[in-house]
């Protein structure tokens, strides 16, 4: 099984910028599309940004200009470059990965983003 850990987050101020990291380990014998989600308290968990094992990349509407996806493939890790951050942002942040051995998909435990003054 592919385990995920994030890293990163924290406390920003409004307009501020952070960079998240998320590292893969354990059985890995081939992982495709990496992405970022987030999740509000009471809300559902929705799709930031994400990038398939070529590179090809794909950003929810109001996050493209502020945020980057990336990987390295030989690391085996994705990240997340989050800049001129909101309040709105305010959110755990999840890593997840498709693999190519079960269960198939994989879940990061969360990093908490907080933007305020």
């Amino acid at each position: 099984q592919v385990q995920l850990v994030e890293s990163g987050g924290g406390l920003v101020q409004p307009g501020g910028s952070l960079r998240l990291s998320c590292a893969a380990s354990g059985r890995i014998y081939r992982i495709d599309t990496m992405g970022w989600y987030r999740q509000a308290p009471g809300k559902e968990r929705e799709l930031v940004a994400a990038i398939s094992n070529g590179g090809r990349t794909n950003y929810v509407d109001s996050m493209k200009g502020r945020f980057t996806i990336s990987r390295d493939n030989a690391k085996n890790t994705v990240y997340l470059q989050m800049n001129s951050l909101k309040p709105e942002d305010t959110a755990v942040y999840y890593c997840h990965a498709d693999t190519s051995t079960w269960p198939y998909e994989s879940w990061g435990q969360g990093t908490q983003v907080t933007v305020s003054s």
